[in-house]
């Protein structure tokens, strides 16, 4: 048995494998994000077994928030001995982030709700308040 040929995959087995499509192997690999593999004498791709671990890390920082240009730094910082400072300041940096996004999703929460809360729900739309509010073109901040 060949060694080599036991610890790479290709690209089918890789997504499978990680649990991508192809599609998605591909684009993480035009985006730098996974090496360029090695060829098959036939010109197939041939990934390490690292590519599955590599690929993972990128769907849970995707589920974590992260962009992938923001994977992309924590990739280089992984794969050039980074320093744990410049990990937890970008993750802070995430953070702050989010939490402005959860500020920016009450408030509409908070407009939606009053203007939900102005509304019977019957009769005709010609008299619905939500309707006429997102109709008027002044812009109201709650």
């Amino acid at each position: 048995m060949n060694i080599k040929a036991a610890s790479t995959f290709t690209i089918g087995r890789l997504a499978k494998r990680a649990n991508v499509g192809i599609d998605t192997v591909r684009f993480y690999e035009r985006r730098g994000l996974l090496p360029e593999p090695a060829r098959s004498p036939s010109g197939y791709r041939l990934y390490q077994t690292d590519s599955i671990d590599r690929i993972r890390f990128i769907r849970r920082a995707k589920e974590l928030g992260f962009t992938l240009d923001e994977i992309e730094l924590l990739l280089k910082l992984q794969d050039q001995g980074g320093r744990k400072n410049e990990v937890r300041d970008l993750t802070r940096n995430k953070i702050s982030q989010i939490d402005a996004n959860i500020r920016d999703l009450q408030k509409i929460r908070s407009a939606l709700q009053g203007l939900s809360d102005r509304c019977n729900g019957t009769g005709n739309i010609d008299s619905c308040p939500i309707i006429a509010a997102m109709s008027t073109t002044e812009h109201h901040e709650n």
